[in-house]
């Protein structure tokens, strides 16, 4: 790891409600998943109400999340999750570009649209590291076990680069 990076990590915190070391629900592969603490959305049903409130959760450096990750040899992937991870976009930008680095896979769920985030520059610098983006509020009257990697039939997954390619929402492929 060069200094710059190491540096990044090391002085850059993020503010999680906790991680999943070993993830087969948030994306295919083996993932670690962050939990970011903070979300504006409150929907009813949340699956993870413990991490709604801005003031919970701790901080943690970068750096122990991404030694977590890169010890791991099953890891394929790394998934922002929440709370809602684009209100926190700074320091997941700076994690995403080195994780990218490495040759990480990533997703992230938000509770805002594909729409919202790719005209907000600073959540579209976010969505630009991203690999997927599963958009939307979880809606309990929508709630589907049927679906592959969310909880409710708004939510769209979502190819990001072919979608900032495009200039419209591609959704992947492969996913029901």
């Amino acid at each position: 790891m060069d200094k710059k990076t190491k540096e990044i990590l090391e002085n850059t915190y993020l503010r999680i409600a906790g991680v999943v070391q070993e993830s087969i629900v948030d994306g295919p592969g083996i993932r670690y998943t962050i939990f970011t603490q903070g979300c504006p959305f409150h929907c009813d049903g949340c699956h993870n109400p413990q991490a709604q409130a801005l003031g919970g959760g701790m901080e943690v450096k970068l750096l122990v999340l991404y030694q977590e990750i890169v010890q791991n040899p099953l890891i394929t992937g790394v998934t922002f999750s929440g709370g809602e991870p684009f209100i926190q976009t700074r320091p997941l930008i700076a994690l995403a570009k080195i994780l990218k680095k490495a040759g990480y896979d990533l997703w992230s769920y938000s509770g805002y649209t594909y729409d919202k985030l790719v005209n907000d520059s600073m959540r579209k610098a976010l969505l630009e590291c991203l690999d997927v983006v599963v958009d939307g509020p979880f809606v309990k009257k929508l709630h589907s076990l049927d679906l592959d990697y969310r909880g409710s039939s708004n939510q769209r997954i979502i190819d990001v680069q072919k979608s900032l390619a495009q200039g419209q929402v591609v959704l992947k492929e492969g996913f029901v």
